[in-house]
């Protein structure tokens, strides 16, 4: 049994502190609590680093093209290993940070960049190779849609460009995972990398496009539409009319068909968790929650009366998330009990006609 008050795994004087990635993403550090502990060092770093990338990128006191200027000069840095590139970016950038955690993320880049050249040369790689593919999603950002004070709204133009979209921001996510824990976990030796590589691709862009379809109301009121431009477009739509709460019946069949699409992810997602050794208990666990908690949010989504407006809030209450977590370590060992509690979460989000 795993206990979820365990710690990370002891800081020495390079790493960042735990207390700073907890403040950054709380959903993010319960997962990094229960990973093997050898693993939590390049993983954590990974998603520090790309946490700081994304700071850089919303930071919407400065310009677009300011923004995607010091982003390329942050990816700079960590294709070249070169710290010393990015004290223009923590002029630029720390004093017109609001939130407290972020502003000491970018105070504290060089220390990030120390552990990552402290890394074994795999782990180095695989974390480098990861962060950049993560920015390049960030910089197709800025580059695709206006500034949020820009008053114009840009949509993706086809379903391809989302799917590309959801590589390069959570897809990659999954490669990176099965890489280095076939890298650390011997238990994994019989894994098929390219198979399940390819299944880990998949639940990561389940998991965005969870964000994406959560998110819509927020995003088209800063000038972002993910949903792609030719299929509103079949639907008779521009992506203005999004803005008009009004349109959602009209938009409905191509929410829904992104929700089964969505759902199709989910099926790779969990395919790859299955197929972790039933001992690797926290490779599993934290492959476990994101799902279930996924699971949840899409069947929040699926029953919200309008996902066009902006004042629905869709969000599993903690306790939830605290009751699902307690059911899965109760189940985590069994794949049969496990199968029929996703399958439940699964049917609480089927469309209903």
């Amino acid at each position: 049994m795993v206990s979820l008050a365990e710690p990370p795994a002891a800081m020495n004087n390079q790493d960042l502190p735990g207390p700073l990635l907890k403040r950054v993403s709380r959903s993010f550090y319960l997962t990094l609590r229960v990973v093997p502990a050898d693993l939590r060092r390049p993983i954590g770093l990974a998603y520090l680093l790309a946490r700081a990338a994304d700071t850089i990128a919303d930071t919407a006191l400065i310009g677009r093209a300011d923004r995607l200027k010091h982003l390329e000069l942050f990816r700079d840095a960590i294709l070249e290993g070169r710290a010393e590139r990015l004290a223009a970016i923590k002029q630029a950038l720390v004093d017109r940070q609001q939130d407290a955690a972020e502003r000491e993320l970018l105070t504290r880049l060089e220390e990030g960049f120390a552990i990552l050249s402290s890394l074994g040369t795999p782990d180095r790689v695989m974390v480098r190779d990861v962060v950049l593919t993560l920015t390049e999603g960030m910089v197709m950002d800025l580059a695709t849609f206006p500034g949020e004070d820009e008053g114009r709204l840009v949509a993706l133009e086809t379903r391809a460009d989302l799917d590309r979209y959801t590589y390069y921001v959570a897809g990659c996510v999954g490669e990176f995972w099965t890489d280095i824990h076939l890298a650390h976990r011997p238990s994994l030796a019989g894994w098929n990398r390219e198979v399940m590589r390819q299944r880990g691709v998949r639940f990561g862009k389940g998991l965005q496009m969870t964000n994406v379809l959560r998110d819509l109301p927020k995003d088209l009121r800063i000038g972002r539409c993910y949903l792609p431009r030719q299929e509103l477009d079949a639907l008779g739509l521009q992506p203005a009319d999004l803005l008009d709460p009004t349109t959602v019946m009209k938009v409905r069949p191509l929410l829904r068909s992104l929700l089964a699409l969505t759902l199709e992810h989910y099926q790779q997602g969990w395919a790859y968790t299955l197929a972790i050794p039933r001992r690797e208990v926290r490779m599993r666990l934290a492959c476990v929650w994101p799902l279930f908690i996924g699971l949840k949010t899409l069947a929040l989504l699926e029953r919200s009366p309008n996902l066009l407006d902006p004042s629905t809030v869709i969000k599993v209450p903690r306790g939830a998330v605290y009751g699902m977590m307690a059911r899965s370590l109760a189940l985590i060992g069994s794949d049969a009990a496990l199968d029929r509690y996703y399958r439940r979460l699964w049917q609480g989000v089927l469309v209903s006609d």
